[in-house]
């Protein structure tokens, strides 16, 4: 591997073959060298789970004619960049990118996101990390809009990288608008959302129940400087995040108890 140029590390949760980890795996190969270790399928809604009970398969493979080193796993997108930086790096990448996600990962969801713990798992390892998502589901999505705002972040991101601090996590949530109707990038905060949540119970033809979950994303915050305002406001959305899941205020409260 070069030390020549940027070493980039492409993960995802939509798995090797989804259109978005694709576009980014172009984008991010006009910076510098590219490796891509990602889900052989679909891991998304996997958090920050790891492989502990199962053995791990790591093959390498070439989904395209790009110059990017590729491998495909049976792992979660955790275990993606645990193997990357265990048995295929000879070095710290520059740049870790997790994306580019189909279907946002705004507010609560960033809890639940394969696409957004495979970047904190890179922040933990002291490398500048952006999870990429788009406000689509829709497989054939038009990606224009995302390939500018990745380039143009991802660009400042390696360009700014001797000075970020540890850790360094991004949450880039970008409107599913076309490319001259989005109105700029917004930073803001993790608005404070929820999911309220289900489970459709049905029958199997075997007779036996089954569940399947549904459920309504409730936004309960009213601040103009949140990711969901700036996403419903044709922004493009960045949150920076952290790890430490103390409540500092509480925890001050709790010290006064007399226990």
């Amino acid at each position: 591997m070069s030390k020549n140029r940027p070493l980039i590390l492409v993960t995802n949760d939509d798995g090797i073959s989804a259109p978005g980890i694709r576009h980014l795996i172009d984008v991010m190969n006009g910076f510098g060298e590219v490796v891509v270790v990602a889900p052989e399928g679909a891991m998304s809604g996997q958090g920050h789970a790891i492989t502990i009970n199962n053995t791990l398969f790591l093959d390498r493979v070439q989904m395209d004619d790009g110059p990017q080193t590729e491998y495909k796993t049976n792992g979660t997108p955790v275990d993606c960049v645990k193997l990357a930086l265990d048995q295929i790096l000879d070095r710290k990448p520059d740049l870790l990118v997790s994306g580019i996600n189909h279907g946002s990962n705004s507010s609560i969801n960033v809890i639940y996101s394969g696409t957004m713990s495979a970047a904190v798992e890179g922040g933990l390892e002291g490398i500048p990390s952006i999870g990429f998502s788009l406000t689509t589901y829709k497989w054939d999505a038009d990606f224009t809009a995302a390939r500018h705002y990745v380039k143009k972040i991802a660009g400042r991101v390696l360009e700014a990288k001797e000075t970020l601090p540890e850790p360094f996590i991004l949450n880039v949530n970008i409107p599913y608008l076309p490319l001259d109707e989005i109105r700029g990038i917004r930073f803001g905060r993790q608005a404070r959302a929820r999911w309220e949540e289900n489970y459709d119970k049905r029958i199997n033809p075997h007779g036996r129940e089954y569940y399947w979950l549904t459920g309504e994303f409730i936004n309960m915050d009213k601040g103009t400087d949140t990711d969901e305002y700036a996403l419903k406001h044709g922004y493009v959305s960045v949150v920076p995040i952290t790890v430490d899941l103390t409540h500092y205020p509480l925890l001050e409260r709790l010290r006064k108890w007399n226990l």
